[in-house]
């Protein structure tokens, strides 16, 4: 009998004695119980040997690789190293082929019409430069020009540089004031988009050009003053002496006088010459000391204009300016003036004159009358009116201003609605193009401005988020303004029954017989008399040189042009036109991808609105006793 296991098992050995031992002895290497079992034998027959031999390879021992941190078996290495090398081929090493192969770039947007055209339309001004150019001028047919300008007047080196105005060779101050207003003015609406264009410097170049001469008409140092020189060269009508009208030269040819005429009063060109300088002076507003020079010429000039003693329009009894850039009134330039100054300055006095009733009322903006929305080099009213509205839209500054620029606002959109055909306040042509000076030639100058203006009220609005406007109890969207800017823009681009463009150089049809005396003349290295040149002012052959971006004054009001030399009002281009051309064009190109305006630029230096945070209390004293 056995003792019961409460365990699970017999206390009984299952194995022998010596079935122990044979188990012990598996487990002990072999060659040490050769030497135990045969102590005497030292060497081994060769079926033992290869017996221990077979043994001993079996029971080798795994070998690492230590890293020092962790030890590796080398199977482990081998599978990692090889596990590398296939994901670099099966990742690293597409990516790297595919980086290597030649890129193709999808193709990137091409220029609209607009941008097309605008590159040539800054050009202009580079033709029109006078004074030394420099060699990066960009036209080859021109070269030093006026270089004694101004020997009759006080100025130290003379009147040299600054823009002869059209097709002739005269220095006209007050429309070459207007149009470089019109460039600074595009410049703060749409500096994204010339840089994106690559026109930036250059429009600020040609705009340099126009500030820097203007500093020298008028003694821009003294803080006040009494004359302002308003023209230089010039002629009479129907004049048989050599003047800028009766010659035609090059001006690198000029040998007639070229006089210089001085006004005493003026508050219409004073003012404008104000506007200009107030403008550019933001645009340069990162040449700190240029910009002061601007804004003090521009404080100086407009205090000349506000003169109580000087206030008769500057071409009012000047024969030679009366005829050709003959002023109506000066209240419409208090308000452009006063709105630039406040923008450049931040100074509240310029904006209280600005929104002044009595301005409004002296300007006669309240009749509403068609001519009054015309925006030209004359009449500034609509613009001033146009520009003190972006102030409400943007600011809101409120009380004591917000009544007039509410009005300034009203009227600003039923000016905007009477360029609407809906309305037919203003005549077209079968064309489409809108008539502002009644059936009057050199109608594109217009054209251009109001297509500006419809074009920059839209952006405004966009830029609010205001979808549209009314026009009495009628809705309109702001497409409706981009529109007709573009309709009239696409007239003057080779839309219209002429299929002609209108801005020499665009397109494949375009105006060859300019009304231009520098392009009409041969630049073959040879001097051409005063009289001389006539030959080639009534040749029917093209001109020899191409006036690249000219924008010529357009066609009748029955769409006809007529490319002739001879008639001006159909093929000569002016300042004032371009740069309005250039404004409506930098507004309305897309090919940047950019839209609007830029918003704070121009405001930069208004102050904070609102009421200001009271002073600080004085010091605490201990009252004496």
């Amino acid at each position: 009998m056995h003792s019961r296991n409460h365990w699970g098992g017999s206390f009984e050995m299952s194995n022998s004695g010596e079935e122990v031992e044979k188990k012990s002895n598996e487990e002990w290497d072999r060659a040490a119980l050769l030497e135990r079992y045969n102590p005497q034998r030292q060497d081994l027959d060769e079926t033992l040997q290869s017996w221990v031999l077979e043994r001993v390879e079996k029971s080798k021992k795994k070998r690492y690789v230590d890293f020092g941190c962790i030890m590796i078996s080398h199977k482990a290495l081998k599978w990692i190293l090889a596990s590398i090398f296939m994901a670099f081929l099966l990742i690293a090493l597409p990516i790297i082929i595919t980086k290597s192969l030649p890129k193709h770039h999808s193709l990137p947007t091409p220029p609209d019409n607009y941008t097309l055209s605008l590159h040539k339309a800054l050009l202009f001004f580079n033709a029109q430069k006078s004074g030394k150019l420099g060699k990066k001028n960009g036209i080859a047919w021109r070269g030093n020009s006026g270089l004694d300008d101004g020997k009759d007047t006080d100025v130290k080196g003379g009147l040299v540089g600054g823009y002869y105005d059209a097709g002739d060779n005269t220095k006209f101050h007050f429309p070459m004031s207007f149009a470089m207003t019109m460039l600074s003015w595009s410049v703060l609406e749409y500096k994204d988009k010339y840089m994106a264009l690559n026109e930036y410097q250059h429009t600020r170049e040609l705009i340099k050009w126009g500030t820097d001469y203007l500093l020298l008409t008028f003694n821009s140092s003294a803080t006040k003053i009494n004359k302002i020189y308003a023209q230089v060269g010039g002629s009479l009508n129907s004049s048989t002496t050599p003047d800028d009208h009766y010659c035609w030269q090059r001006p690198e040819d000029m040998d007639y006088p070229r006089h210089t005429i001085s006004i005493f009063q003026g508050p219409d060109l004073a003012a404008e010459m104000a506007a200009a300088l107030a403008s550019a002076s933001i645009v340069f507003q990162d040449d700190a000391s240029y910009s002061k020079k601007l804004i003090k010429g521009a404080q100086t000039l407009f205090d000349f204009a506000r003169d109580p003693g000087k206030r008769k329009p500057y071409s009012r009894g000047e024969p030679y300016i009366e005829s050709f850039y003959n002023s109506t009134g000066y209240y419409d330039e208090y308000m452009w003036g006063a709105a630039w100054l406040y923008y450049a300055t931040g100074n509240s006095t310029y904006l209280s004159l600005a929104t002044n009733p009595s301005i409004f009322k002296n300007s006669k903006a309240y009749f509403l009358t068609p001519q009054f929305t015309v925006f030209s080099w004359n009449n500034k009213l609509p613009a001033a009116m146009l520009l003190l509205t972006r102030f409400r839209m943007f600011l809101n500054p409120g009380y004591p201003y917000e009544d007039m620029l509410t009005m300034y606002h009203n009227v600003t959109s039923l000016t905007m609605c009477s360029y609407l055909q809906h309305y037919r306040v203003f005549n077209r042509t079968s064309g489409g193009l809108i008539q502002f000076n009644n059936g009057q030639p050199q109608s594109l100058q217009y054209v251009a401005n109001a297509a500006f203006m419809a074009s920059l009220f839209a952006d405004y609005m966009q830029g609010v988020g205001v979808p549209g406007w009314y026009c009495g109890a009628t809705y309109f969207p702001v497409s409706a303004l981009k529109t007709f800017a573009t309709s009239q823009v696409d007239y003057i681009l080779g839309k219209n029954p002429m299929k002609m463009s209108y801005i020499v150089g665009f397109g494949n049809k375009f105006p060859r017989h300019v009304h231009h005396r520098g392009a009409s003349i041969p630049n073959d290295h040879q001097h051409h008399s005063c009289t001389g040149g006539w030959k080639w002012r009534d040749t029917s052959n093209p001109n020899p040189n191409t006036i690249t971006g000219a924008m010529v004054g357009g066609p009748d009001r029955f769409d006809q042009f007529h490319d002739s030399r001879r008639n001006y009002n159909f093929t000569e281009p002016t300042l004032a036109g371009n740069a309005g051309i250039v404004a409506a064009l930098i507004s309305l190109t897309g090919t940047t991808g950019s839209s609007g305006v830029d918003r704070n630029t121009i405001f930069s230096a208004i102050p904070p609105l609102g009421p200001q945070n009271p002073p600080p209390p004085p010091p605490w004293k201990p009252i004496k006793t």
